[in-house]
């Protein structure tokens, strides 16, 4: 009898003491649910924070995460097969020698133009219009570095065109892409900065209290900008649709009151 009781009370602690197996946990298969990745042009900074956020309340299961740079050395960075999903240039030529070399998933798509504006704190550009860069008080000038940056590339031929680059290249300061440009300007680290327009149109640099001069787009080569989506976005659904809705009217507008002309 006492052996019949102990072997019931073994059998007993052991079936207490085995842990529970837990539930299978599934993959989700929501195609909404997804991570979209973007290298977008610092130029589009205040814009596509604004369409993300108009994109993410219609459809909120979908993930974008944004990095913001010069788009020259966003295409090498993806020609090093780095994971973005969608390439978003200040100069549609860069997604074009995607195409060209076969590293892209849907045709290059224009989204708008850019526009190049004279901006500072210290003084009012429109007084002197691109003479001001002479003014005795401009001892910096800040514009993004032409090696990699579209908006560089359209200030240096900006200067040329008005014959001013040989006068005022050792003032200049050059920023990585043109938010860093624009920041130089706005924090007083430039006396003056070429930026792009919608930089200049961003709550940020408008409550910093400076003015600006929009440079006449027939002093440079025009700054055509262009999307694409990256083989990396095969199969994701998520960058199919953020594509799709960029295209979109809603999208246009929110393009179009950061001052980038309709393509």
């Amino acid at each position: 009898m006492r052996r019949t009781l102990l072997c019931l009370l073994i059998i007993a602690s052991f079936t207490q003491a085995r842990p529970q197996t837990a539930p299978q946990s599934h993959p989700k298969t929501d195609a909404t649910s997804t991570e979209v990745l973007i290298a977008a042009a610092a130029d589009l900074r205040y814009a596509m924070d604004s369409v993300v956020a108009a994109f993410t309340r219609l459809n909120p299961d979908i993930n974008i995460k944004v990095s913001y740079g010069s788009s020259g050395n966003f295409f090498q960075q993806i020609i090093n097969a780095a994971p973005f999903d969608i390439f978003f240039s200040a100069d549609i030529d860069y997604p074009r020698q995607l195409q060209q070399q076969q590293k892209t998933l849907s045709d290059v798509k224009l989204y708008g133009t850019g526009q190049l504006v004279l901006w500072s704190k210290s003084i009012d550009p429109s007084t002197e219009q691109m003479n001001s860069i002479l003014n005795t008080s401009v001892k910096k000038i800040a514009i993004a570095n032409p090696a990699h940056a579209p908006y560089g590339k359209r200030a240096e031929e900006s200067l040329r065109y008005y014959q001013l680059y040989d006068k005022v290249k050792d003032k200049l300061v050059m920023g990585e892409n043109i938010a860093q440009t624009a920041q130089y300007a706005q924090t007083g680290a430039a006396d003056i900065g070429i930026i792009a327009l919608s930089l200049a149109l961003s709550p940020t640099m408008q409550q910093s209290g400076g003015k600006y001069w929009p440079i006449p787009s027939s002093a440079h080569q025009p700054l055509q900008q262009g999307y694409v989506l990256l083989p990396h976005a095969k199969g994701n659904t998520g960058a199919q649709k953020f594509a799709t809705f960029f295209a979109s009217p809603a999208s246009e507008t929110i393009l179009h009151k950061f001052g980038f002309d309709k393509p």
